[in-house]
C-alpha cells in the first residue's frame, strides 16, 4: 500500500491541536483520538502521518528549527555574541505562541523532565543550527565544541522562558545575556579557534 503524504497545512493543524490540547487538559491526558478530532481529520489520517505524540513533537522542533533555516541572517557587521543573542530569541518568539502548551508537556513529564526538548541528539542540532544562522561555523570538533556550549546556554534561558510571565520576555532575554556573556569570558564557545575568547565572528572552516 502507498503511504499517504500528509498536506503542509494538515501537518501543521495535527502539530496546533496537540500543543493547544496539552495546554487544555495536561500532556498524559490527551489522546490521538483527542488530537485528531481537534484537527478536523481520521485517526487513520492522522496515524498515517504520525505513530504517536513523541513523533508530533519531533516534528514540532523540526518545525521550529525551519524557521530559523528561513528567517533572515544575522548580520555580520555585529559582535558574534550579539547575532547568538537574536537568533537564539527568534527561536523564542517562534515558540512564544505555543508556551502553554510547552510547559504543559515538560510539567507532564516528571520522569524525563526535558523530554525532547532538552533531549542531546536535537538539542546539539538545534545549537549547531543557531550557530550557522548566526554566520559562525559548527563544523569539525572545535564546532562540535561550540555547540555544546550553545546549547548550555539555551537550556538555562529556556528554563527562564517557561516561567517568564512578561510580554516582552525580558526575563528571558536577561539570563540569556548573562549566560552568553558568561561563556565569553571563560570559554571559546564562540570565537575565532580553540582557546579565544567570545569575539569576532567571522564563519570559518573549524
Amino acid at each position: 500500500m502507498v503511504r499517504k503524504t500528509t498536506s503542509v497545512p494538515e501537518r501543521s493543524s495535527i502539530i496546533d491541536a496537540t500543543l493547544a490540547l496539552a495546554a487544555e487538559r495536561g500532556w498524559h491526558a490527551v489522546s490521538l483520538a483527542d488530537i485528531a478530532v481537534r484537527a478536523g481529520i481520521g485517526l487513520a489520517d492522522l496515524h498515517e502521518q504520525f505513530d504517536g505524540k513523541t513523533a508530533i513533537l519531533k516534528a514540532f522542533l523540526d518545525c521550529l528549527d525551519d524557521a530559523l533555516w528561513k528567517g533572515p541572517l544575522a548580520a555580520g557587521d555585529e559582535p558574534a555574541r550579539d547575532r547568538l543573542f537574536d537568533v537564539i530569541m527568534r527561536r523564542f518568539d517562534s515558540m512564544q505562541p505555543y508556551k502553554e502548551g510547552i510547559r504543559a508537556i515538560v510539567k507532564g513529564s516528571a520522569s524525563d523532565p526535558w523530554m525532547l526538548f532538552c533531549s542531546a541528539p536535537h538539542l546539539l542540532r538545534t545549537a549547531s543550527l543557531m550557530l550557522e544562522v548566526a554566520g559562525i561555523s559548527a563544523s569539525g570538533p572545535v564546532g562540535r565544541v561550540k555547540a555544546k556550549g550553545v546549547a548550555v546556554i539555551y537550556l538555562a534561558a529556556f528554563r527562564t522562558w517557561l516561567t517568564d510571565e512578561s510580554s516582552d520576555m525580558a526575563r528571558t532575554m536577561a539570563t540569556l545575556d548573562r549566560a552568553l556573556r558568561r561563556a565569553e569570558s571563560i570559554a571559546s564557545f564562540i570565537g575565532r579557534g580553540p582557546g579565544a575568547p567570545f569575539r569576532g565572528g567571522e564563519t570559518g572552516a573549524q
